[in-house]
């Protein structure tokens, strides 16, 4: 008898210990920043280090030293998922090629507020990777209401989210690109646009919104968005609340 109760706890803990081998490793999340006007530089490592607290995730944040400078970018060759939020950078050369060749390799990626218009060099970023459309702005001194569009209720991007009210300018976004998803739209007095969308791209999923103010990241439902964009885009299964 205590054989086989031997044999039994062993086998319960070899088992345990297969499982604990099978559990996959942290998501590997690089965070591309150089987006001084919305204080990229502040509210990025702050996600970092709220993604790192409630989610299996390991977070590096990649920051630009100046509108031409973005070193550290081989990050990206390691990382499982890239999250953009740079303004009009005019990085060239050896850095613009690597943010192309991550953008076009198929593998995740997520947009923040100016990503659409991250690159001066690589403007085409915003239509051929986000499926976006950004033209301008409405007014800087309107708020934005923000709204699930219908029929994206359970999209899993949106299982924490609860609408708030924005301080960020409405972005002019439409029309998007056809096989992209809106998923939550903004209303300001000036207009409706879409807000935050989904699309597939060569296998990988992206994910964008031109929320991104610095208000914006105060608000919990708002980071939770992004850090399940992050698991979604990835096809990973982001832990329950």
């Amino acid at each position: 008898m205590r054989s086989l109760l031997f044999a039994l706890a062993a086998g319960l803990l070899g088992g345990a210990a297969v499982a604990d081998d099978e559990a996959e490793p942290p998501l590997k999340v690089c965070l591309i920043s150089g987006s001084w006007e919305y204080e990229s530089e502040v509210t990025l490592p702050a996600f970092a280090r709220f993604v790192e607290e409630h989610y299996p995730a390991e977070c590096s944040v990649i920051q630009a030293t100046a509108v031409d400078d973005l070193p550290g970018l081989e990050a990206l060759d390691e990382c499982d998922v890239a999250l953009f939020f740079t303004r009009r950078l005019t990085i060239d050369g050896d850095q613009l090629q690597r943010i192309k060749a991550y953008a076009t390799s198929g593998r995740p990626i997520v947009g923040v507020r100016t990503a659409s218009h991250g690159f001066q060099n690589w403007l085409e970023m915003d239509r051929l990777i986000f499926g976006g459309n950004y033209h301008g702005h409405y007014q800087n001194e309107l708020t934005t209401e923000i709204a699930v569009a219908s029929g994206a209720e359970d999209h899993p991007t949106l299982r924490r989210f609860e609408p708030f009210t924005s301080k960020a300018s409405l972005y002019k976004a439409s029309p998007l690109a056809e096989d992209c998803r809106v998923l939550l739209e903004g209303t300001s007095p000036e207009g409706t646009e879409p807000l935050a969308w989904t699309r597939e791209l060569d296998g990988a999923r992206v994910f964008y919104t031109s929320l991104g103010h610095q208000a914006d990241f105060e608000q919990e439902a708002f980071r939770r968005l992004l850090a399940d964009a992050l698991f979604w885009a990835s096809r990973r299964p982001s832990p329950p609340r």
